[in-house]
């Protein structure tokens, strides 16, 4: 006896021609659970009723057309990522940029093949999938990230923070966004490395000795560990920030004494915003500085902790950083679907 069955996925039909209804229900009812409305309205409230996997949208439809609906959904936090296909037989070219600049993801021209529907609905299901595992991966990574920082920091809002500066740093340098996106999410892992340190370092509500300190800087090894032979672009940005954000411009950093360009950039960058919050963070060993004097550091480690051109940017976004410093505060709880 099957204990569970494998859900098939759901599409919500709408147009406003019954036998329209018809001809999509018999292309489509082996292979997944269907939803029909036929109007924008009734689909609206469909939609409300129960969760759909993708839509497919009929344009011409009395009262409000499949674009306005499409706007509405795009719209709406609950509904903006179901993917919307449009059914039409419009053919106007500037009917179809006009549905795709509002969020959908094609078009199927009217009388339909059904080889060609089939073909489409499984792409951008399968698309969904795939965006649906990314994400996956991405939340398992953060936690992960989290989960280190949880031994010296409770809340683990300094992850949280000092990722987003060195997206904020990064953009400003001249990334793309979704290259600095990556890179903050692969920040998130910098510290993974300490798992491996004792508690009793970690949290040591003092300066450490000499031996302590050596074992603290290990955890830059043990995150190079953890991470290396990587198999995605998010994991070797990981790896390039854990193992060189304690790794300083004028070579005297650890554990590889790289000097100046030798060091990743990702690195680099990480470099100042993981110390610009650390210094304006409370710890066991110290209180917080202000603004300022973590700025005045800044300034007079520049050429010889930081890459000057990347702290001198870093001052220029410094209200962007306030902005995410606050919004990140200590006093939130931690929440795992902040971002």
């Amino acid at each position: 006896m099957t204990l569970f069955t494998k859900q098939l996925p759901r599409i919500l039909v709408v147009d406003d021609e019954p036998a329209n209804l018809k001809v999509m229900r018999q292309v489509l009812q082996e292979g997944y659970r269907l939803t029909f409305a036929r109007s924008g309205q009734e689909a609206l409230t469909r939609l409300e009723q129960e969760s759909v996997d993708l839509i497919l949208l009929d344009v011409m439809m009395p009262d409000m057309t499949g674009f306005e609906l499409c706007k509405l959904l795009k719209d709406n936090p609950s509904t903006v990522c179901i993917p919307v296909i449009f059914v039409t037989a419009l053919r106007d070219s500037i009917d179809e940029e006009k549905g795709f600049a509002l969020g959908g993801v094609d078009y199927i021209v009217k009388p339909i093949i059904p080889a060609i529907v089939r073909a489409r609905v499984k792409t951008h299901l399968s698309l969904v999938k795939v965006e649906a595992l990314r994400e996956t991966q991405i939340d398992l990574i953060q936690r992960l990230g989290r989960a280190a920082e949880y031994k010296d920091n409770e809340t683990g809002m300094h992850v949280q923070r000092m990722s987003h500066y060195t997206k904020i740093l990064a953009m400003a340098l001249g990334m793309e966004e979704d290259h600095a996106e990556e890179l903050r999410m692969a920040t998130t892992m910098h510290d993974i490395g300490k798992i491996g340190i004792p508690d009793s370092i970690l949290l040591k509500p003092g300066k450490l000795d000499e031996q302590e300190f050596a074992e603290m800087k290990k955890h830059v090894v043990i995150g190079g560990n953890i991470l290396s032979n990587p198999r995605s672009t998010l994991i070797s940005l990981a790896y390039k920030v854990a193992t060189a954000h304690h790794e300083k411009w004028d070579g005297s950093g650890y554990p590889n004494g790289l000097v100046g360009d030798a060091i990743p950039i990702e690195g680099r960058i990480a470099a100042i915003a993981d110390v610009f919050d650390a210094l304006t963070s409370e710890r066991p060993y110290k209180t917080a500085w202000s603004i300022e004097e973590a700025i005045e550091f800044l300034e007079s480690q520049s050429g010889k902790h930081f890459d000057p051109q990347l702290v001198q940017l870093f001052i220029e976004q410094l209200p962007a950083i306030l902005e995410v410093k606050e919004k990140f505060n200590e006093d939130q709880h931690y929440d795992p679907t902040t971002n």
